[in-house]
């Protein structure tokens, strides 16, 4: 999704400062558009997945996570990095077992860019359906409570700006929009 040599914008150079778990973290040097040469500092992310869990009561499983750079526990849905070669769908099933401890027939939503103004990060968003359970299989950095809410608290905590984290917002109203 977006070709970082397209006519919007040219690479000239990278420099790579630090390369990790999340992704590779580098300074790069872009002709814009409008002729200017500027240095952008940029996140390369190899993409991610999300699921929306639905019951057929319409109630939603949610996961309240520790996020250190929240700055506390959030709450969201199922998601995780794409591994090497991995397909979005694969990705959505196995966080889906991981996180919130559920299988389920999925239908795809859209992928999004998270935050664009610094990461090329693609999230694959699915609603999943025909729910049952599975063993949780958390790993060792995640600290995770699965939670089932009746639709009408989430859509509640949502405008109450309880629920703040974008997939999850935005993979729930397409999901309800899809299910409506």
């Amino acid at each position: 999704m977006g070709d970082p040599n397209d006519a919007a914008g040219r690479t000239r150079g990278r420099r790579e400062i630090h390369s990790g778990s999340v992704g590779r973290f580098g300074v790069e040097e872009v002709d814009l558009p409008n002729g200017r040469r500027v240095s952008l500092e940029i996140l390369r992310h190899p993409g991610a997945a999300a699921v929306v869990p639905i019951h057929p009561d319409g109630s939603i499983t949610l996961i309240r996570q520790y996020r250190h750079a929240a700055g506390g526990t959030i709450w969201e849905i199922p998601a995780g990095k794409l591994e090497p070669g991995e397909a979005p769908a694969h990705c959505a099933l196995r966080e889906l077992a991981e996180e919130a401890g559920l299988a389920g027939v999925l239908t795809p939503l859209l992928p999004l860019f998270t935050t664009p103004a610094f990461t090329d990060e693609v999230i694959h968003l699915f609603a999943a359906r025909e729910l049952r359970g599975v063993p949780l299989a958390l790993e060792d950095d995640e600290v995770i409570e699965p939670v089932r809410l009746p639709r009408e608290e989430v859509d509640r905590m949502i405008r109450a700006g309880e629920i703040r984290d974008g997939k999850t917002i935005v993979g729930i109203l397409l999901a309800w929009r899809l299910a409506d």
